[in-house]
């Protein structure tokens, strides 16, 4: 089955089993998630999406774009000075954290012999890769099927708005979607996502 018919096998029984997902999913007919292919590039997207805006972290990026010249990769984030990637809107932090990814071989591996869980945890080996950044990259890398990242704020945000008028919820009521969802969790996390924010995810 090829990513297009396991979005799709994904919608459809998604649709079955919670109507406000189906009522979501009906407002954004036609649209999926998008995949870049490039793994060096979205775990540095990760990176710097961490703890900002959807639309914050596009403006951020689109300043490191222009500073690589349009090419992300290893060698481009290595050569960036401290000044430059601070002039882009990166911490301090986040920079480290970017040049930490550039000189890891941890992207590398062989991520189809590990499980999720594996994965994260090879992933969490890079200082500042974090267990919702390796999620990220197993969601719009590695295109796992059954991710949830119970810490991401826009997913609990928009849990909040569709299933409990907006009021606050623990880790234990937000557990409860992981049974609700599965084993198409990370499909009904970007329908979320996409309820949210006017601009697609894209990591």
């Amino acid at each position: 089955m090829n990513v297009v018919e396991q979005w799709q096998l994904a919608v459809e029984e998604l649709s079955r089993k919670d109507s406000k997902i189906k009522e979501i999913i009906s407002q954004y007919s036609g649209e999926k998630m998008a995949l870049r292919g490039k793994p060096f590039e979205t775990l540095c997207r990760s990176i710097v999406g961490q703890q900002i805006s959807v639309k914050a972290a596009d403006s951020v990026w689109t300043k490191v774009e222009k500073l690589c010249n349009g090419n992300i990769n290893k060698k481009e984030i290595i050569n960036l000075s401290n000044d430059e990637m601070r002039s882009a809107g990166l911490s301090k932090q986040k920079t480290a954290y970017l040049q930490n990814i550039a000189k890891s071989d941890v992207l590398t591996t062989n991520w189809e012999e590990l499980s999720d869980v594996e994965a994260i945890e090879k992933l969490c080996t890079i200082k500042g890769v974090g267990v919702w950044t390796a999620e990220m990259f197993l969601i719009f890398n590695l295109a796992r099927q059954n991710v949830l990242p119970l810490a991401d704020i826009g997913l609990i945000r928009g849990i909040e708005k569709h299933y409990y008028d907006s009021k606050r919820i623990d880790r234990k009521e937000l557990e409860i979607f992981r049974a609700k969802w599965s084993p198409w969790c990370t499909v009904a996390t970007w329908y979320i996502w996409r309820s949210l924010d006017p601009i697609p995810v894209e990591y």
